[in-house]
């Protein structure tokens, strides 16, 4: 049975947010909308162009002019990633909530891995999150307050034939989240993270075996896979002030049997 969508309740009204890889339909783009449903001012990015001018066409005409703006942005380019927090702070002012979802992946044995492919996953995955949050925490520690998420995944935990590249940069991900949250804890700065097992969108489709999918829906406890929105929710539980005293933790968001 399929859960009902949970409407905005105003938690983040006032605040502004940034969200990589906010194209599309996956978890990025489920984020950039639940975060404007709670009524935050929101920048979405995404490295690929013409996904991102549509996602923001599509998100201005249902929330207004004034409510959401765009900045393409390659995270394992670091002038990027600090024009993409300049274009926020431009357009919106300080930057309050950073959603670190941007993340690549691939399914290869690591036998078979090449240096470029266990590289370029990292680099998307781990160095683009680490690029992010120290661009996040540079701008909110002197402010005194801001809060950083990160999309991690139940991999950093869990052992998946195929995902060595990707399971390793996700639980580089957390051990980042752990620690930066503790630097930025004097400056009154949350870093936590998500950590999904299977949130189906058409890019997750396209990207993986039809036959891959069933055996990971079926370790689903819901006998289904998540839905995009539902990992949002957590992310904004996690941006919000109903979180203010959780930093440093990753956050499960899945039905996955052991």
């Amino acid at each position: 049975m399929r859960p009902s969508y949970v409407p905005g309740h105003g938690l983040l009204r006032g605040r502004v947010a940034v969200v990589t890889a906010a194209a599309g339909t996956g978890i990025g783009g489920a984020c950039a909308r639940r975060l404007l449903e709670e009524g935050a001012r929101v920048l979405i990015s995404d490295a690929h162009e013409r996904r991102l001018a549509d996602a923001l066409a599509a998100l201005e005409k249902e929330f207004g002019p004034g409510t959401v703006a765009a900045a393409p942005c390659d995270v394992t380019r670091e002038d990027q990633v600090q024009g993409m927090f300049a274009a926020a702070e431009d357009r919106f002012g300080p930057v309050d909530v950073a959603v670190n979802n941007a993340g690549l992946g691939g399914t290869v044995n690591l036998v078979d891995m090449t240096d470029e492919q266990w590289s370029r996953v990292l680099d998307v995955t781990l160095n683009g999150t680490m690029r992010c949050t120290r661009a996040a925490l540079a701008r909110m520690q002197p402010r005194g307050r801001g809060v950083v998420v990160n999309n991690a995944s139940v991999l950093g935990w869990r052992a998946q034939e195929g995902q060595a590249h990707y399971a390793a940069a996700k639980a580089g991900v957390m051990a980042l989240t752990r620690c930066a949250a503790l630097e930025a804890a004097p400056y009154g700065v949350r870093v936590n993270a998500v950590a999904p097992s299977l949130a189906m969108h058409p890019h997750l489709v396209k990207a993986t075996s039809a036959g891959t999918l069933a055996e990971l829906t079926a370790r689903e406890a819901f006998g289904r896979a998540a839905e995009p929105w539902e990992v949002a929710n957590v992310v904004v539980f996690l941006a919000s002030d109903y979180s203010s005293y959780m930093t440093g933790e990753t956050v499960s968001v899945s039905g996955q049997h052991p």
